[in-house]
């Protein structure tokens, strides 16, 4: 069973930072991209965030300059280290990681709420 579980969301500040880290089990993803979406309130699941096998990062223009993606293949595990968070950033944001034909394996979401 392959599984993604994030961690780290919370309520914090705007300003203030948050990192967040998604650990997988169940299938190695080191050969694969892995990333960030957010959704927020009545919206679509919106891209944030990957990051190729090799740790080349991409990111959405709304989060360029304050996030950064990093993966750790020893510890199956990929992280999002958010800075200057503003309240725009409040969603639920789930961690994925690729699959062969297709297949994008996916967390369970964890809140973030930016307010002051």
């Amino acid at each position: 069973q392959v599984q993604l579980v994030e961690s780290g969301g919370g309520l914090v500040q705007p300003g203030e930072s948050l990192k967040l880290s998604c650990a997988a089990s169940g299938r190695s993803f080191s050969g694969y991209y892995m990333g960030w979406f957010r959704q927020f309130p009545g919206k679509e699941r919106e891209f944030v965030a990957r990051i190729s096998w090799t740790g080349n990062p991409y990111y959405a223009d709304s989060v360029q300059s304050r996030f950064t993606i990093s993966r750790d293949d020893s510890k199956n595990t990929v992280y999002l280290q958010m800075s200057r968070l503003k309240p725009e950033d409040t969603a639920v944001y789930f961690c994925y990681g690729d699959g062969v034909q297709g297949v994008t394996y996916w967390g369970r979401g964890t809140q973030v709420t930016v307010s002051s």
